[in-house]
């Protein structure tokens, strides 16, 4: 989603930066260019519009033109108006003091309403809550039972309801979650083709009946710019409190996630991109921003990297490999620990121009299973003391792992390079560490949770050994 977007302003920026000093005509040229990628993607055009009048006019000042990087500056404009149109700040969800607390979810079928009931229950448990799913839609075939079976994966409490009437459906699942002591209540609701009154109606009266704290309207973002109309039809009708934007991992163009903050003034407060239950995301605009822009995400793949650690297999992990120990099994748990993260293809995405790298296929994402393969063959003593590979030792893992001796040898080499970038690693930051005195005494960078102390640099860095 949105790649080509970010392609386009990239080429665009690029060709900004070959340019010693800006012209106002340099300055309209990229303006109309960047006019013409936003409305390519489905951008609403009023919104294109008003951000390239804005971005122009702040970009026609004499600080910009006469600096010694206005391209620079230009770029830094950017960011800071598609931060603006995403919206300035994170809108995070927040819970009241009631118990429970009730969110109700609404929007056209087929936009991921049941899904995202799921994933935000299964969000909210990881962060210590207790939900119920309400099944409140009674008309579309099966939706009941989809949701029962997303709840039973998720192991979360799922009432259905014995009856067609939804807000009656809706009102008795807040008393069972008073009755089974659970803190959260996710209200399912029915959703129809198209915006109608009679959905805006049955809306409402499931709003007025359980008064709910939040609620969210589930947008699909391959919609494109008639999700503008249907959020602003929402927005009119119940009022909803924020957005949470589905199938981020498409292929439309997506231009309406860079439309709704701007025409409603509804937030976006998840965006979802998997159909894996911990694929729900907390949407950050200066993250999207940046990503759009090809900066890369590096923040939210440190907190992936957070939310799958071990701290205490971690801490006994990042003082053997302080020590230069490095064995193939830690290279197994970066890999395992890598596809709880969303895999090689997140990882890199996330970094500055990863977009790009995956689109023209330079990066190997079998590359790290393939690896696996081969250390799996080895014996556990093979694993814990690489140097005791000798030549037939070798030839049999190759065997055993149906590659040549050449692939187990080119695995052993790039193994001994990252033991070696470690060690000089280890021993900058020990060395950086004693320069800050008492108050630096006895830290120990630890580098990403749950990859051993390694930093996202050492994991690019494998990551490129890998793709060799």
């Amino acid at each position: 989603m949105l790649e080509n977007l970010s392609e386009r302003l990239q080429g665009i920026f690029s060709g900004l930066r070959s340019k010693g000093r800006l012209t106002e005509d340099d300055i309209n040229d990229a303006m109309r260019e960047i006019r013409l990628a936003l409305l390519e993607a489905d951008v609403n055009f009023k919104v294109v519009k008003a951000f390239v009048k804005r971005t122009k006019e702040r970009c026609l000042t004499a600080d910009v033109l006469d600096s010694l990087t206005p391209a620079q500056n230009v770029v830094k404009i950017v960011l800071d108006e598609l931060t603006g149109l995403l919206g300035r700040t994170d809108s995070k969800l927040v819970l009241g003091s009631r118990i429970p607390n009730v969110i109700m979810l609404v929007g056209l079928q087929g936009s991921g309403k049941t899904t995202a009931a799921a994933k935000l229950a299964y969000r909210l448990k990881q962060e210590g809550h207790s939900p119920l799913l309400v099944a409140g839609d009674v008309y579309r075939p099966a939706a009941a039972d989809q949701l029962q079976t997303l709840g039973d994966e998720i192991g979360a409490r799922v009432y259905r309801g014995d009856g067609r009437d939804p807000v009656a459906i809706a009102r008795e699942g807040v008393q069972d979650a008073i009755d089974s002591l659970r803190d959260v209540v996710i209200i399912d609701t029915a959703g129809r083709l198209h915006v109608d009154d009679d959905m805006m109606a049955e809306a409402r009266a499931i709003r007025d009946a359980v008064k709910p704290d939040q609620i969210l309207m589930v947008v699909d973002a391959m919609t494109g710019q008639d999700v503008v109309n249907v959020v602003e039809a929402f927005a009119e009708q119940v009022d909803f409190d924020g957005v949470i934007m589905s199938k981020m991992d498409g292929d439309a163009r997506g231009g309406g996630a860079l439309s709704i903050r701007e025409v409603t003034g509804k937030p976006i407060k998840f965006v979802s991109s998997g159909e894996k239950p911990d694929s729900l995301e907390e949407f950050h605009p200066d993250r999207m921003a940046k990503r759009i822009l090809g900066m890369g995400d590096v923040v939210s793949l440190i907190e992936s990297a957070v939310r799958v650690q071990q701290e205490e297999a971690e801490a006994v992990e990042a003082e053997r490999l302080a020590k230069g120990s490095l064995t193939f099994d830690d290279f197994v748990t970066m890999n395992r620990q890598i596809r709880k993260m969303g895999g090689i293809s997140k990882l890199v995405s996330a970094l500055p121009g990863g977009d790009k790298a995956l689109g023209s296929g330079q990066v190997d994402e079998g590359a790290l299973d393939a690896m696996e393969v081969i250390i799996n063959s080895m014996t556990k003593e093979e694993r814990a003391r690489p140097e005791v590979l000798n030549g037939s030792r070798r030839a049999r893992i190759a065997a055993g792992a149906g590659v040549t001796v050449t692939d187990v040898n080119q695995l052993i080499k790039k193994f001994n390079e990252t033991k070696k970038m470690m060690k000089k690693m280890t021993a900058s930051v020990e060395q950086q560490a004693g320069k800050k005195g008492k108050k630096g005494k006895g830290r120990r960078r630890r580098g990403l949770p749950g990859m051993g102390g390694m930093s996202l640099a050492d994991l690019k860095k494998i990551q490129d050994m890998m793709g060799e």
